[in-house]
This record gives structure tokens, C-alpha cells and sequence, in this order.
């Protein structure tokens, strides 16, 4: 866990995600809490994650996500230098019924 980042708020917020039941429990919430430009942006950099280690080209994550190649860079950098987040969530994802399809 990155500490640099921890606050109470955070948590709090994190523990009520974890709340959620269903999808259509977190579209409930998240349409609540944030913008659709915001939930596009990190359901965007998730699929530029899973694009990335599915050894995608650049060129070729831009036109099946319209992520920027800032974005994509960013999500490159948290898979091999950041807290393995990504990773965990695709892993999972990948264990349930494919839920992350293109």
C-alpha cells in the first residue's frame, strides 16, 4: 500500500466500494459520485492495463481504447514500477467468467 496516498477519507471511501454487491450497485454509486468523464477516464486506463499486458502496441491501444499515448505511458509506468494494482484486479478478473472482454 502506498502510504503517500492514505488518508481517512480514502479509506472510508474504499471500505464503502467494498460494500457494493453488484454491478449494478456500482453503477448506482459511481453515477452518484462521479462524473462520466471521470469513470470513463479510469475504466479507460483499466482496459489500456489489460491491453498493455496482453503486449498490445501502442498504436494499437489508441485505437481500440482513444486512450492518448500520455495515458497509456502512465498506465505502463504503474504496471512495472507501481503497486501491482492493475495486476491484482486483471487477475481477478480473469478468474471469474472473463468479465473484461473486448
Amino acid at each position: 500500500m502506498n502510504k503517500k496516498i492514505q488518508e481517512e477519507n480514502l479509506d472510508f471511501l474504499f471500505q464503502a466500494i467494498l460494500k457494493l454487491e453488484s454491478v449494478e450497485e456500482c453503477y448506482a454509486f459511481f453515477e452518484d459520485v462521479c462524473t462520466f468523464q471521470e469513470l470513463r477516464a479510469i475504466s479507460q486506463r483499466l482496459k489500456v492495463a489489460k491491453l498493455l499486458t496482453e503486449k498490445h502496441v501502442y498504436n494499437n491501444i489508441v485505437e481500440k481504447t482513444g486512450a492518448s499515448t500520455a495515458t497509456i505511458s502512465r498506465v505502463n509506468r504503474a504496471l512495472n514500477f507501481g503497486n501491482d494494482g492493475y495486476k491484482l484486479v486483471l487477475e481477478r478478473l480473469e478468474q471469474y467468467d472473463g468479465a473484461f472482454t473486448e
